[in-house]
């Protein structure tokens, strides 16, 4: 049983190790956030299940032919797109702002399928069509890149810059004109520009007002900032004396004394708890596996023969390692607050069930490259 699975599971090995570590590594570091005050097995249970079913996740995405997934990013973006344009609407709060949305009982938020949907789609047009003009590249890419960014940017700033941020890599692999780029880029900064001069314009994202202050307190600037931003900032505080006492081989598993006081002890901030408990060798370990997640998504992209199949992969790999560095800059004080957690490893939900299936699609693109492999060899071996 144990052969045939392991023949089932193909796939770059590195990448299932690498994922298997940090998920190890989820359980260990909720066990160790977890304060006395809080009822102990809950978020350990939520999260060793939440574990399993992104394995299932994982196997299951990895086990599709890549040319569905072409087929459907049209239709997986149209989808996500109607959700986040519904979620305001009928969406539950989460930390302040509408993210979160209830289908027959099942919650999760729709950008993180919307950031699924567009690579997807991304890859799909770049692959698929020539793009020549700047009307018909800002018509296929800039205008559905737009739609779900402005969605995102509505109920979260951090992630919809991140998002961005992702896009721009992708289109810049998949070999877009500069020009196009350079054009898109000073129609951007004329738009903040005046949305910047207009102080009313704040009304059509509130959460800008939020991260604005963020970014002020965190420059050291004087802020108006509300009950949950003056917690943020002790949150801050706490994340770096967690990190100054963790030392070079840290205090332990589950001896962490900062978990008490953290509010986001096994999200936002469990890199601290992390580093608390394991040291600084522990912290730069995590930090490595996803260097080396980053490392292995390059690998298999460049033994890609399409377009469609390497672009997914970058997009898809490069979204989680940013999201990683960005969550461990927040621990460590190197950036604002932003409410990311740390992919595979914070207590999760829809955010670590879809970063498992991008993960999963990932593998799939390993596994035909391998088969690929195989064919071409065996008809090599034939010929001889």
């Amino acid at each position: 049983m144990i052969k045939s699975l392991s023949q089932k599971i193909k796939g770059d090995k590195v990448i299932w190790l690498m994922i298997v570590l940090l998920c190890l590594l989820s359980i260990l570091a909720i066990y160790s956030s977890v304060g006395s005050k809080e009822i102990f097995m809950m978020p350990l249970l939520k999260q060793s299940f939440l574990v399993l079913v992104s394995f299932g996740a994982i196997y299951l995405s990895h086990r599709v032919p890549i040319g569905w997934y072409r087929r459907l990013a049209i239709p997986f973006l149209m989808v996500s797109v109607i959700l986040l344009i519904i979620t305001p609407f009928i969406g539950e709060e989460m930390r302040g702002a509408t993210r979160a949305i209830s289908i027959f009982g099942v919650t999760f938020n729709p950008a993180d399928l919307a950031k699924i949907g567009v690579i997807l789609y991304l890859a799909k047009i770049m692959e698929s069509e020539a793009l020549s003009s700047f009307k018909e590249f800002a018509w296929k890419i800039l205008a559905p890149v737009a739609v779900v960014f402005f969605l995102i940017l509505w109920s979260s700033t951090s992630a919809a810059l991140l998002f961005l941020i992702v896009v721009i890599l992708v289109l810049f692999v998949g070999e877009i004109k500069k020009a196009f780029l350079l054009r898109t880029a000073m129609i951007a900064i004329a738009l903040v520009g005046l949305y910047i001069a207009d102080g009313a314009a704040t009304k059509l994202l509130p959460r800008s007002e939020t991260a604005l202050n963020r970014i002020k307190d965190f420059l050291g600037a004087d802020a108006a900032a509300n009950g949950n931003e003056i917690r943020k900032d002790e949150q801050i505080d706490y994340s770096k004396m967690a990190i100054a006492t963790g030392g070079i081989i840290g205090k332990g598993p589950g001896r962490s004394t900062q978990r008490y006081v953290l509010s986001q002890a096994y999200s936002d901030f469990i890199y601290a708890i992390i580093i608390e408990e394991y040291g600084l060798a522990g912290g730069t370990a995590v930090l490595v596996i996803y260097l080396v997640l980053l490392f292995r998504a390059v690998v298999i992209a460049r033994s890609c023969t399409r377009v469609f199949p390497m672009l997914i992969v970058l997009g898809f790999v490069l979204s989680v390692v940013f999201q990683a560095m960005l969550n461990m800059c927040v621990a460590v004080g190197l950036t604002p607050v932003t409410g990311q957690p740390l992919p595979l490893v914070s207590l999760g939900g829809s955010s670590l069930l879809s970063i498992s299936f991008s993960l999963g699609i990932v593998l799939a693109v390993s596994r035909a490259t391998e088969e690929r492999k195989i064919i071409e060899k065996n008809k090599i071996e034939q010929g001889d």
